[in-house]
């Protein structure tokens, strides 16, 4: 009697065993958690190819720096402080022109293209 009770103990702990094990295998090849698996793998994709390519824009400013105080060494080229810094351009705002001649006028509209607006 003892035997018996001890394999059926063990074949229904078996059986829920592999029934767990098989319904989180499911659970793993739905379309949402195969979709969320290859969305977290483009991730860390992504962010391991733009640190890569920061590192390298750092050692080529780097490389470039240095090779340049080599070229002004070589060719007896002193920095002058009294020379300006290096001027940088501003961003260029968008401005439309007020001129009914010039291509950037855009006219005014006379009705609102408000759609909740009350009619």
């Amino acid at each position: 009697m003892f035997r018996r009770t001890f394999w059926f103990t063990t074949g229904v702990a078996a059986g829920v065993w592999a029934t767990a094990k098989v319904n989180r295998k499911l659970r793993q090849l739905t379309p949402e958690s195969l979709a969320a698996t290859a969305a977290d793998k483009a991730l860390e994709t992504g962010q391991r190819l733009k640190d890569r390519a920061v590192g390298f824009a750092l050692d080529v400013r780097d490389n470039m720096a240095q090779r340049e105080h080599e070229l002004q060494e070589a060719l007896g080229i002193r920095e002058d402080p009294g020379l300006p810094a290096p001027r940088r351009l501003a961003a260029i705002e968008y401005t439309p022109s007020t001129d009914r001649t010039h291509p950037k006028y855009i006219e005014s509209p006379m009705h609102s293209y408000n759609r909740n607006e009350d009619h």
